[in-house]
């Protein structure tokens, strides 16, 4: 079993189910609990609170009372540690909560033992039915002839040279050309120049000047508006174009001398076998993330349930909060981006509500899964990637652990990673197909194995979201 360190109280409690997918918790504290909750609150307050005749920390409990009210201690007892309790009953009975309870003084509030309810909301539990049949379309992760022999031309394009046709330009031809570019009348420096070298298809202006010279002669006169780069300017961009010479790129042959003088490799054979290898690795990787995105909306979708808000709203949160850590990253606010974007901060809020919902989908999707398929987390597991978390972040294992325990972490890695090990499963088990409708070998989408273990884990975020007491806001549960 794994050991955990969590602040234990005294105290009775019962879990009950309740309407609305919460459940009520009832907790009684005895009166020698309650007298130890006041005493602490006591001292707290008889060192804040000055007193003529008295040094600070030093005037009689009834002396404070008279001076702040009879029932003021107790109040701040409850206020202190009721909290505690619940949190302790939370954790006892493996109470998975999404939102803040509700909390109602039963009996006590004055003097004696105390109970007290928490009404909370709970994580529902979804069905995913279908999971066991998806089907996802992803591009084949095998380089095409057409893909290898791009970039083995990325290379002799290096060689090239240029020479003058008579044809119409094409992309890839470089035509120097006479450009005027106005806008209301008026000249615009730097998009008014002679004799300028330009690559037919680059993109490199806007679009429209790449529409217009595809086909284009010498002697050719094109006239033509454009949109402005700068999307905020609405006002036309009118361009006048003179062709004046059309040059193709003229490649090498690819033989062994090229390869030889340009890489490090001796033969055309072995530079191809190279390329095809890279760009093989490299679509693999690109493909495998498109298909874990894919298989990810599927299951989400079969999630049909209604989302309780409290779940859609912290995510949200979550997402709002990710935004501004990048923009304080990066020396700028959040009413600084909401400046720049022409954005409300209730548009924005309204912007990652469908991205959280969806995300709030495919947690309780892929939870569902690893539920129908009885997939689990050993101790020893759990263990090991709190070794890894440590080993990561450059904390002693001892203190990762701790915080774990202290905050009933374990609960939050377990279920984590039995998400992660759902969406491998989902992976492994899917019917996967090119575009032509041609079945994708499994294997072709394993990641490597160093890739499978390396990298962040779930367990980063969850040891990161503790403070330095190493309390948690989320309620959890002691592993094992």
């Amino acid at each position: 079993m794994i050991e955990v360190t969590l602040r234990l109280f005294a105290v009775e409690s019962t879990l009950a189910q309740a309407d609305g997918g919460k459940v009520r918790i009832s907790i009684h504290l005895d009166r020698q609990e309650m007298e130890a909750a006041e005493e602490a609150a006591y001292r707290r307050i008889v060192r804040q609170v000055r007193l003529p005749g008295f040094r600070p920390g030093r005037a009689p409990r009834k002396v404070l009372e008279a001076r702040l009210g009879a029932g003021y201690i107790r109040a701040e007892a409850m206020q202190d540690a009721l909290g505690d309790y619940y949190q302790q009953a939370v954790v006892r009975h493996d109470v998975d909560v999404i939102a803040p309870p509700e909390i109602d003084i039963t009996a006590g509030r004055d003097e004696g033992a105390v109970s007290f309810e928490a009404l909370v909301e709970v994580r529902p539990e979804v069905t995913a039915d279908g999971y066991d049949a998806l089907t996802v379309e992803i591009p084949s992760p095998l380089p095409t002839d057409e893909e290898i022999n791009t970039r083995i031309d990325a290379l002799r394009a290096q060689f090239s040279e240029l020479e003058t046709v008579s044809r119409p330009a094409i992309d890839t031809d470089h035509v120097t050309i006479d450009v005027v570019g106005s806008q209301n009348g008026v000249e615009v420096e730097g998009l008014t120049v002679s004799d300028y070298t330009y690559e037919v298809g680059s993109g490199a202006v806007v679009p429209e000047i790449d529409e217009n010279l595809r086909g284009a002669k010498v002697g050719d006169i094109l006239e033509f508006n454009a949109r402005h780069p700068d999307e905020s300017i609405e006002d036309l961009l009118r361009f006048r174009i003179l062709v004046k010479e059309v040059q193709a790129r003229i490649l090498p042959e690819l033989d062994d001398d090229l390869v030889s003088a340009a890489s490090e490799f001796d033969t055309v054979v072995e530079f191809r076998d190279d390329v095809t290898e890279r760009l093989t690795e490299l679509k693999a990787a690109q493909v495998r993330m498109l298909f874990r995105e894919r298989i990810s909306e599927a299951v989400a979708h079969l999630v049909v349930a209604d989302l309780p808000e409290a779940l859609i709203v912290t995510e949200t949160d979550r997402r709002l909060g990710d935004l501004q850590q990048v923009l304080e990253n990066q020396n700028g606010t959040l009413e600084e981006y909401l400046a720049a974007t022409g954005q409300t901060a209730e548009e924005l809020r309204d912007q990652l509500r469908e991205p959280a919902e969806q995300s709030v989908r495919l947690d309780l999707a892929l939870r569902a899964v690893a539920d129908a398929e009885g997939l689990e987390v050993d101790d020893a597991d759990l263990q090991a990637e709190a070794e890894r978390t440590a080993e990561r972040l450059e904390l002693d294992p001892a203190e990762v652990r701790d915080r774990l325990g202290r905050s009933g972490g374990w609960s939050t890695l377990r279920a984590e990673r039995r998400k992660a090990m759902a969406l491998d499963w989902l992976m492994e088990n899917a019917a996967v197909t090119d575009p032509d409708g041609i079945a994708i070998a499994p294997e072709l989408l394993a990641p490597p194995q160093a890739d499978a273990a390396a990298g962040e884990t779930e367990s980063d975020d969850v040891v990161d979201g503790f403070d330095e007491s190493g309390e948690s806001d989320e309620s959890d549960e002691e592993a094992g």
